[in-house]
């Protein structure tokens, strides 16, 4: 009894296994889109953290440098953060009702 149960806790982490990577390259095909200054600079990237496009407002180049700098990094880090919101509802649905051991997280 004891091998069969064995047998089965092996098939299921397979699986669960082949889920995660499929659930991986899922990931780095879903875009999101970060944005700052009301949509004046939008930066569009995979859940991967790879960088499509960068889009900037034509009335911003008469503006202060600085200005724009800051307004280019608040797209990338918002984008950044949708990304990372996306990839973990998307794991956590994965991962949802296994028994976990304290402080563990998917994915490794």
């Amino acid at each position: 009894m004891m091998k069969n149960q064995l047998a089965g806790l092996m098939k299921q982490a397979q699986a669960m296994q082949e889920n995660l990577k499929k659930a991986q390259e899922e990931l780095a095909t879903i875009e999101v889109e970060g944005q700052s200054g009301a949509g004046l600079v939008k930066v569009l990237m995979t859940c991967k953290h790879d960088v499509k496009r960068v889009t900037i407002d034509p009335s911003l180049f008469d503006e202060d440098r600085d200005m724009l700098e800051d307004l280019v990094a608040a797209a990338f880090n918002d984008a950044l953060r949708r990304a990372e919101e996306t990839s973990a509802e998307k794991m956590g649905k994965l991962t949802a009702g296994l028994p976990m051991p304290g402080g563990m997280k998917f994915p490794f």
